[in-house]
């Protein structure tokens, strides 16, 4: 802010002014340096003590432009101060007032509850799409730390009023992704009994702890312990199909993402073969799979026909994949 610039160069100021006056106060009146340092700071603090020893007329004329300068920047800092702090106070304040119209309007959303490292991967990733969410995190200093730009709610998410603060009832989904287990499941069943229709998925670090998360009220669980070791293994096994997994889903030496195309009962795609809807050939998306009420159907022929209301699991570059995606949800 402007206001703390200020103040950084007045107090330079009075650092050099200081400087020159314990210098000037050595070499016109002989005093001892200290000597010097005591008058100065005596005089810019307009403390009113008598000099240290009897000046001269021409130490009389030097204190007289050091009063005059060195007063004159105090008061300038004094008040650079002040309006430094209302202005991070106000800053502070307009900043929560927008970021709580913004929690207000959201809508389709979804809920990142905790700012640990498996909860800011999820945001990073949501960021990235974007898709709209909010993170709730009960330690102030983290929200600070770790959320800046995000829409962050302080408050304890196992609590109903801080979910219906950022409007569970409107929310698409919500990630439990505390580090403790008991907490993640009071979350699930807090939200789920908030919101029925809530597609939850949590974090557990216990191997028991997934069946009970389950049985509250999450849709799928997530152990970034067991993923992490049967990746190890995998980057062992099968070198890769991890590398093909990590270029597909982060973009890793290639452009690629793999994404969901919902195909709407208006689309041109609908009740047209692989082969006629022509996507790989005109969009150069490739089709991985097709998921329907009844299954998954994995790597499908040319033959095999989209149905509306099916979703096709595709792969391609993201520009190609959200026009694609755009064309097969046509109304």
């Amino acid at each position: 802010m402007k206001a703390f610039r200020n103040l950084r160069l007045i107090g330079i100021a009075l650092a050099v002014l200081a400087l020159l006056g314990v210098v000037g106060f050595h070499l016109i009146e002989g005093w001892s340096w200290f000597d010097g340092f005591y008058m100065v700071v005596t005089t810019f603090t307009t403390i009113g003590y008598q000099e240290v020893h009897p000046l001269s007329h021409t130490g009389r004329i030097f204190n007289v432009g050091l009063i005059l300068v060195g007063v004159s920047l105090v008061f300038l800092g004094i008040g650079s101060l002040t309006q430094a702090l209302l202005e991070f106070e106000l800053t502070s304040f307009f900043g929560r007032r927008k970021m709580e119209r913004e929690i207000g309007r959201l809508s389709d959303h979804y809920i990142i509850c905790g700012a640990g490292r498996f909860g800011r991967s999820a945001a990073r990733e949501l960021a990235r799409q974007p898709a709209p969410f909010v993170v709730i995190e009960q330690n102030e200093a983290k929200a600070g730390r770790y959320c800046g730009g995000w829409l962050t709610l302080v408050g304890d998410a196992t609590q109903e009023q801080a979910l219906r603060e950022v409007h569970i009832e409107r929310a698409r989904g919500l990630v439990a992704a505390t580090t403790t287990d008991a907490t993640n499941l009071y979350i699930v069943l807090t939200a789920r009994g908030l919101n029925p229709k809530l597609k939850i998925i949590a974090r557990a670090s216990e191997e028991d702890a997934e069946k009970h998360l389950l049985k509250a009220g999450a849709d799928s669980v997530v152990s970034p312990y067991l993923f992490a070791g049967q990746r190890i293994a995998q980057s062992f096994l099968r070198p890769h199909v991890v590398s093909f997994l990590d270029t597909a889903t982060t973009r890793l030496g290639m452009d690629l993402e793999i994404g969901e195309i919902h195909v709407s009962a208006k689309s041109p795609f609908a009740d047209k073969t692989i082969e006629a809807s022509r996507i790989r050939q005109e969009r150069g998306v490739i089709i991985l799979a097709i998921k329907r009420e009844q299954g998954m159907r994995f790597n499908p022929a040319p033959e095999d026909r989209i149905e509306p209301g099916d979703t096709l699991i595709a792969m391609g570059e993201p520009g190609q994949l959200r026009q694609l995606e755009q064309i097969a949800s046509t109304a």
